[in-house]
Formats: C-alpha cells, sequence, structure tokens
C-alpha cells in the first residue's frame, strides 16, 4: 500500500512540472474555399511554406492577424522580388 501511495506520489509530481501546453503562433495563413465558408490553416512560418500547401487546392495566403512575434531582437529579411529586374 505505502509502495502504491509512493508511485501515485512520484506519478502526479512528474507531471506536475512538466511544461504548460502553447498556442502555437505563426506568421502565415491559407484560406481555402473563400472567405466566408472556407477554412483558415494559421501554421506556417513563410509565405512560401503557406503557398506551397495552398497552390494545388486554389487557395490564398495572408498574413496572420494575430500574429506576435517572440520577444527579442529579430534579423531584418529583405522583401524578395518576384522578377529579377
Amino acid at each position: 500500500m505505502r509502495l502504491l501511495l509512493l508511485m501515485l506520489g512520484l506519478s502526479v509530481y512528474v507531471v506536475g512540472i512538466g511544461t504548460r501546453a502553447e498556442a502555437q503562433n505563426y506568421p502565415w495563413c491559407a484560406i481555402y474555399g473563400g472567405f466566408d465558408d472556407g477554412g483558415t490553416n494559421c501554421g506556417f512560418t513563410t509565405y512560401q511554406q503557406c503557398m506551397d500547401t495552398a497552390r494545388g487546392m486554389g487557395s490564398l495566403c495572408q498574413p496572420n492577424t494575430q500574429y506576435q512575434p517572440p520577444p527579442g531582437p529579430h534579423r531584418q529579411t529583405r522583401l524578395q522580388r518576384r522578377y529579377p529586374y
């Protein structure tokens, strides 16, 4: 009985010290089937990744309006031109 209580106590302790769950926060969303009746997937880190997923389904990508970048310094990214002229 004591062994069972010890094991139960250790199990509760190990589960209690785990990391907490947090919502995923990514900057790009794929819009499936239009704005009114379709679904959205805001799980993309780059525009290219979003477009690669959405392209085959006739979908489009847009910036996630709920995206909050993590705190701290961020590197500057240069906007790539579509045509190199």
